[in-house]
């Protein structure tokens, strides 16, 4: 599965920092997650970031072919 919050994030016109002011994480752990130089990270902080681009949990990951 490949994380897809960054598109996303994009989508919604939501800067890295607007994101993380409205989800209470980090920059540094979205920027992490969008590059892909984090690759793990807590239940919670998944549902945080959902929360507050206002999808489902399972949005922020592609597991088609492509991903």
């Amino acid at each position: 599965m490949k994380y897809v919050g960054k598109q996303l994030r994009e989508d919604r016109r939501v800067t890295q920092e607007e994101l993380s002011e409205k989800s209470g994480v980090s920059r540094s752990i979205i920027c992490g997650l969008e590059t892909g130089r984090t690759k793990t990270t807590t239940t919670k902080t998944l549902f945080r970031i959902a929360a507050a681009l206002d999808v489902n949990i399972n949005d922020l990951f592609s597991s088609g072919a492509n991903a």
